[in-house]
């Protein structure tokens, strides 16, 4: 992997003569021995992280200039180094297969059943993470609500120590369009009857958190365990519910209800939609350019993106968006090592003694995965480094607009030196949008995930660096479902490309340059969701989408 070179973690300053000072008869002998050995272990670790420095560094500077002509791919030096000044980008890489994935067309928001009542009593909801694990609860919600018969309160987001952020369901999302969109399937209400408001809940075992629940529990387990808790006390209030709803065995139309509620019911309020707009027509240089989802993703304001001058003859720049998941607290939770040595070690087993306590007493406790284990299994985020070096194995030139989502990483912007040496016209929202254009926006992350997700989705290529993000997740299930066909997503196999990176100081680039494309072409078909697979993320079924051949 091309990256900063690996942490001295033999420092003789970390080496005492402990062992020998105990022997007195060799003290004469090993006042003069041991200095000239220090000296020659010194000198031999300089010369080891000296190569490995230089190394690292050649590959780099390989790949942002390359010599014209282009020598003969045999000589290992020419065969590492990359033109992305001159490049030509493979036909498909701003494509996905068309005929089989145009086939597909959006059509959840077809209904057959008749309105729920919601005579059984109430549901409160405070559902814990980010905004995209939010999300996802929120429409576990519904699908319970019409399940049990039952009235939904509009849900709460929790606080959490990582996000930081106050925002509730209407500073995100507009409230009243998800009530009325809603009421053909579910009643919701935005507070409980004033006969309910004093009830003790805990006191009446009504409160049900994650820890009673198993994940991605079946419907079975709603009916069986929560349905008599409703009619007996007439509410109940499930407080973080994350992932606690399964995706199969699930009626058709309870699944449907789903994917409505993702794609069709939630909103983002004007605030976020008219910023998002903005930041769209910024990323596309204000080409008067209106995308394929801008008018799902930022409603009424998709039309003040159009340019009423002559500028609406100037080609729209296309984009490749990249959600860089390398914030502390995937890096933290990942349990794997990026090159910090011990003083990364500290500062993640210290973030991970607050934020993610059990976590922290598991690894005390249980014998786990090393983190090179990890990574060769394919369960460590990539790094920035490792991104750029997809991204160029992939065929995106040096002319390539990319916008980075997630740009709060973990080791500062100076991680994103090597994306914007290799990519100048690399950008975040905060590069595109004023101080004063986001002040509004200020501590409230969840509102500032709102447009990354925007960026994202709305970009002519998406790529992720980690699948089992939610961002990711969402943002290529909205490119599906409304995208006809033409919004592709790179989707690189984490494990598939570990093998890779541990490999690329012994092949030429070419060789390298293969591997990674052979490597993602594989997750590009088009696929129906798998069994038991989200559809948020997999929304090619016939509960989401409807098959036009």
């Amino acid at each position: 992997m091309v990256s900063a070179s690996e942490p001295d973690r033999c420092s003789p300053t970390s080496r005492t003569p402990s062992r020998l000072s105990s022997s007195r008869r060799s003290q004469s002998h090993f006042s003069s021995w041991y200095p000239r050995k220090r000296a020659k272990l010194l000198l031999s670790l300089i010369a080891f992280l000296a190569f490995v420095f230089f190394h690292n560094w050649f590959m780099l500077l390989r790949l942002q200039h390359q010599p014209d002509p282009i020598p003969k791919p045999t000589l290992r030096s020419s065969s590492v180094s990359l033109s992305l000044q001159n490049k030509r980008e493979p036909k498909d890489l701003w494509q996905e297969p068309f005929v089989p994935a145009s086939s597909w067309r959006p059509c959840a928001d077809q209904r057959n059943w008749e309105p729920n009542e919601g005579k059984n009593g109430y549901i409160l909801v405070t559902a814990n993470g980010g905004i995209n694990q939010q999300r996802v609860a929120v429409c576990n919600a519904v699908v319970v609500a019409r399940l049990l018969n039952s009235t939904l309160v509009i849900p709460k987001f929790m606080y959490s120590s990582v996000w930081r952020d106050v925002s509730q369901f209407s500073d995100i999302y507009q409230e009243e369009h998800f009530i009325n969109y809603l009421t053909p399937d579910i009643r919701i209400v935005r507070e409980l009857p004033k006969e309910l408001q004093s009830l003790d809940l805990e006191a009446i075992s009504s409160v049900v958190t994650d820890v009673d629940m198993e994940k991605e529990a079946k419907p079975s387990f709603y009916l069986k365990h929560i349905l008599p808790i409703i009619i007996k006390n007439q509410v109940v209030h499930f407080v973080g519910f994350g992932n606690r709803l399964a995706f199969d065995p699930i009626a058709f139309e309870l699944q449907r209800l789903r994917c409505r509620c993702n794609f069709h019911a939630l909103q983002f309020v004007p605030r976020i939609q008219e910023t998002g707009a903005l930041l769209l027509k910024r990323l596309r240089e204000h080409s008067g350019l209106v995308g394929p989802l801008d008018r799902y993703l930022v409603g009424p304001f998709a039309e003040s993106m159009k340019e009423k001058s002559e500028s609406n003859a100037k080609k729209a720049s296309k984009y490749l968006a990249l959600h860089l998941r390398f914030e502390i607290d995937m890096i933290a939770h990942s349990l794997c090592e990026f090159a910090g040595g011990e003083e990364e070690r500290k500062e993640l087993e210290a973030y991970r003694e607050i934020h993610f306590p059990a976590l922290s007493l598991l690894k005390r406790t249980t014998k786990l995965p090393s983190p090179s284990e990890l990574r060769s299994e394919g369960l460590c985020p990539l790094t920035p480094e490792e991104s750029i070096l997809m991204l160029g194995a992939l065929g995106f030139n040096r002319k390539t607009h990319i916008f980075v989502a997630g740009s709060n990483l973990y080791g500062g912007g100076s991680r994103l030196v090597a994306l914007t040496n290799l990519y100048p016209k690399l950008v975040t929202k905060e590069n595109l949008l004023s101080s004063a254009e986001l002040k509004s926006f200020a501590n409230y992350s969840s509102q500032l995930a709102a447009l990354d997700f925007i960026g994202c989705t709305a970009s002519d290529a998406f790529a992720m660096t980690d699948s089992g993000s939610q961002l990711s997740s969402l943002v290529s299930g909205y490119r599906i479902y409304y995208g006809g066909g033409r919004m592709p997503t790179i989707r690189p196999n984490k494990r598939r490309l570990a093998s890779i990176f541990m490999k690329n100081s012994t092949i030429e680039w070419r060789v390298f340059e293969q591997r990674v494309r052979k490597a993602v072409r594989q997750t590009k078909h088009v696929q129906t969701r798998p069994k038991a697979r989200s559809v948020y993320r997999y929304p090619r079924c016939k509960e989401c989408m409807c098959r036009t051949d």
